[in-house]
């Protein structure tokens, strides 16, 4: 019960500084948000009570504390930019988009990164652990924009396999949903992959020539299940600890893949806010990203423990 009180309390910490950072660097953004009510050519009295009905003719902080109060009942704020809907409306209309494109490129990437690293280094120095080091390496050379667009023109503007610019939600049918969104969670899942693949192979390596791995072998398994069963797991501290990191790259790689394939996610949300100096929807759209990472970090640390019995006997 302590250990989960103090981790409870180390996350609510970082939460709260990340809160905090938020809301001072986007406040720190230029532009008037009382112009961006009214427009332009109106008297100063007019923006002075639109700055006043905004509180932002209060001290930053005690702003800041009034924002947060509101942010922990799910209130955002609403939207400077007409229509002005709710912030947290319009996130949750935004947010199913980039977190299906986000874990299905997860999942695309490992599903393909775990073998492929159990058969590279199960040939290591051969020819296929060249081919699949040279593969990865070529894939991290190229950036997520530039991948984009060439699978674009070769998967929908060239063979027309998948559409260029549309997005159908699950209401639509599963079909259709994973239709749409298979090229641009296959675009986020490149780089990804090769980073996976190639951690992974090389731990592998290493643990292949561990003494308990040779007493399996002269026991007479199967290279397969030496490779599942004995390898695979100790090897996977590292892939662990690159997933966590991945989280903010997967965010990173989903705005610039939103804007290619122009879908309504979070991503989107966010740069046409920006563009537009909507103050209360970018506060509450990064927040939100803010706060999902941190968690899916803090749940990374967790598994630890699932992976190696030691880390939990340490901590009785």
């Amino acid at each position: 019960m302590r250990r989960a009180a103090r981790a409870l309390g180390e996350l609510a910490a970082v939460l709260f500084l990340v809160s905090l950072g938020v809301f001072l660097l986007v406040t720190a953004m230029p532009g008037d948000p009382a112009v961006m009510v009214l427009g332009e050519g109106h008297p100063p009295e007019a923006y002075d009570e639109v700055r006043s009905e905004l509180g932002l003719d209060r001290p930053v902080f005690e702003q800041y504390l009034d924002w947060l109060a509101s942010a922990v009942t799910g209130d955002l704020g609403t939207s400077l930019v007409p229509p002005q809907h709710e912030v947290a409306e319009r996130l949750l209309l935004a947010l199913p988009v980039s977190l299906q494109l986000a874990a299905m490129a997860l999942v695309i990437a490992l599903a393909v990164a775990i073998p492929l690293a159990m058969w590279s280094a199960h040939h290591e120095g051969g020819r296929i652990d060249r081919a699949v080091s040279a593969g990865t390496f070529g894939v991290l050379s190229v950036p997520p924009f530039l991948a984009g667009l060439l699978l674009i023109m070769v998967f929908a503007g060239g063979l027309g396999w998948f559409p260029r610019a549309e997005w159908a939600r699950l209401g639509d049918g599963l079909a259709a949903n994973l239709h749409h969104a298979l090229l641009p969670a296959l675009t986020i899942a490149l780089m990804e992959l090769a980073q996976f693949t190639r951690v992974l192979r090389n731990d592998l390596t290493v643990t292949l020539r561990e003494d308990h791995i040779l007493a399996s072998r002269a026991r007479g398994r199967s290279p397969v299940r030496v490779l599942v069963s004995d390898a695979l797991r100790p090897s996977s501290f590292s892939l662990v600890t690159l997933l966590g990191l991945s989280v903010g790259r997967l965010i990173g790689s989903t705005v610039v893949v939103e804007y290619l394939f122009s879908l309504p996610g979070v991503g989107s949300l966010v740069v046409g806010a920006a563009n537009q100096g909507d103050v209360p929807t970018v506060q509450g759209a990064v927040l939100a990203i803010a706060v999902f990472y941190v968690l899916a970090n803090a749940a990374i640390d967790l598994s630890y423990r699932a992976l190696d019995p030691r880390i939990r006997r340490s901590h009785v």
